[in-house]
């Protein structure tokens, strides 16, 4: 398991945010990891950083703004 903070930076009713965890969900590399959803809506700051740009998966200190995919992924986990 690693111990990386993975974090998907989205907020509700965005069809590309649910696109993304789908994506997600199905990388078996992600297997065994937490797996944070953050609502960027609950936070002006994070909302001006990622409300343009959602979804975004962070990874440690990377960010990935869509579309990412299972090799962009795999690449930032190591």
């Amino acid at each position: 398991m690693g111990s990386t903070p993975v974090t998907l930076m989205s907020t509700d009713h965005c069809t590309l945010c649910e696109e993304a965890l789908t994506l997600l969900f199905g990388i078996p590399e992600l297997a065994g990891r937490r797996l944070s959803v953050v609502d960027v809506a609950e936070d002006p700051a994070l909302v001006e950083r990622y409300g343009a740009r959602l979804p975004v998966l962070r990874i440690g200190d990377r960010e990935l703004d869509w579309p990412f995919d299972r090799e962009a992924v795999v690449a930032a986990l190591r």
